[in-house]
């Protein structure tokens, strides 16, 4: 059976690029985001194999009503890609407490609904799978860019505990964590650190790494966790075994504006 893969925020950037890939391997791709009419133009880009919908990632009826409608159409729901997330940079206290409300209201509480909504789909498909868009900034908390780094921790979190929990139901709950990548999401950003980093990551180098655990099958050997790039992955091991202050001091470094 063709297997499906159900994507939120794909209408543009990584989401995009995401659905792009699967849909080029063969996969029945929903393209779902609070962009309806971009998100339509892509799936009438890609054919039949594609379909989109409106979809605000907060809004948990929302999700009940797009995964069952994509489950209606593609049959079963294989794996869900939640990919949904926005990004507010500067001072924390120069930031809107509004603005950090979405940003957990967004890349929070649009990934908790998401796996909540999912899993009873998820339990009667063939085979399944939770891939979650977490950040490098899960790796240590980011200045200037605090409410979006917390919510890649709660991401990981979430991704963690779940992928324990679910094996119950043989289904793997993973995560990648990518550093800047060139999308609108990170134009003009105010942060030192994407000052001193660079962005040399692409939509597609994401999108590749989410394809590849997506196909793997041997259960066991999937790690938890992938750090998308060189950078990052450097960052990823490092932070795994410096001394607490010595992770302080380098994003002190990092941060500092040039």
């Amino acid at each position: 059976m063709q297997q499906s893969v159900f994507i939120s925020g794909a209408a543009q950037g990584i989401g995009a690029e995401i659905a792009r890939l699967f849909h080029n391997h063969g996969y029945k791709v929903g393209i779902y985001d609070i962009n309806e009419v971009q998100a339509h133009a892509l799936a009438k880009e890609l054919g039949e194999n594609a379909k989109a919908g409106y979809l605000n990632v907060s809004n948990y009826r929302q999700w009940q009503m797009a995964l069952q409608e994509f489950k209606n159409w593609a049959g079963e729901l294989n794996i869900l890609v939640n990919n949904a997330g926005i990004l507010y940079s500067g001072a924390f206290e120069n930031t809107p407490i509004q603005s950090h409300h979405n940003t957990i209201d967004i890349n929070v509480k649009g990934v908790l609904n998401g796996c909540h909504a999912a899993l009873n789909h998820l339990q009667k498909s063939s085979f399944a799978r939770v891939i979650n868009l977490s950040s490098a900034s899960a790796i240590y908390g980011q200045a200037d860019l605090a409410s979006y780094s917390a919510s890649k921790f709660a991401v990981r979190g979430l991704t963690e505990a779940l992928d324990v929990e679910w094996q119950k139901y043989n289904i793997r709950v993973l995560d990648v964590m990518p550093l800047f990548v060139q999308t609108n999401m990170v134009k003009n950003m105010d942060a030192g650190s994407i000052q001193n980093i660079g962005v040399d990551l692409t939509p597609a180098d994401v999108a590749k790494q989410v394809l590849h655990l997506a196909q793997q099958k041997d259960h066991a050997l999937i790690p938890t966790h992938t750090p998308v790039g060189i950078k990052t992955k450097i960052m990823y091991q490092l932070s795994s075994i410096s001394p607490q202050f010595v992770n302080r001091l380098t994003n002190i470094f990092l941060s500092k504006r040039q």
